[in-house]
């Protein structure tokens, strides 16, 4: 049996998969395009205005309290909740799998992982087509596809998917290859 050096570290893990030699790394980090919040911008704008406008002219106090309190309610509900909710929207890319996170008071996190496959198709409406940005679906098998709404350089997106998806396979493939060459080494008796 051969002693393993200080240097050497096991290659499997306790649950039987080989571990990955290299670190994982962050490839990409993406929201949804940011067009989202232009009309919620605007209104934000529009309520400004307006209320800079009627607050103070009204002829009774509570007029303009009732003012004040509509723009506020307005403010938050048209622009607020919309910037917290494009907020809360990440897709992480790294060299292993996609991480998709989203929710606000209910987090929601999921996985895929390259090495497992998946096909990548993408949909643009002309509006997206004008901003190189388009929604990317991940069929991985699954019920439902996995989907990145209105990805911001969608064909730059869906090419390093592929990438990464294929060099994972690959890396994959050779280290099953690695392991039953390895496992015909190991000996019971002398002879498998």
């Amino acid at each position: 049996m051969k002693k393993k050096t200080q240097g050497e570290t096991n290659e499997t893990e306790s649950s039987g998969y080989a571990r990955e030699s290299r670190p994982e790394k962050v490839v990409a980090r993406l929201r949804p395009h940011a067009r989202v919040l232009v009309w919620p911008t605007l209104l934000l704008f529009v309520l400004a205005g307006g209320t800079g406008y009627f607050f103070g002219n009204m002829a009774q106090p509570w007029q303009n309290a009732l003012v004040l309190g509509g723009a506020i309610a307005l403010a938050v509900l048209g622009w607020l909740l919309p910037l917290a909710a494009w907020l809360t929207k990440r897709y992480t890319i790294t060299t292993r799998r996609i991480i998709f996170r989203y929710g606000f008071f209910v987090r929601t996190r999921q996985e895929l992982l390259h090495s497992r496959g998946y096909d990548v198709s993408v949909r643009q409406n002309w509006v997206q087509a004008g901003f190189r940005s388009g929604t990317v679906l991940i069929n991985s098998g699954l019920e439902h596809p996995l989907v990145l709404k209105d990805v911001p350089n969608v064909d730059l997106v869906q090419s390093a998917l592929h990438d990464l998806m294929e060099k994972a396979s690959t890396v994959m493939g050779s280290r099953r290859q690695e392991q039953s060459a390895h496992a015909d080494e190991s000996a019971f008796w002398g002879r498998r």
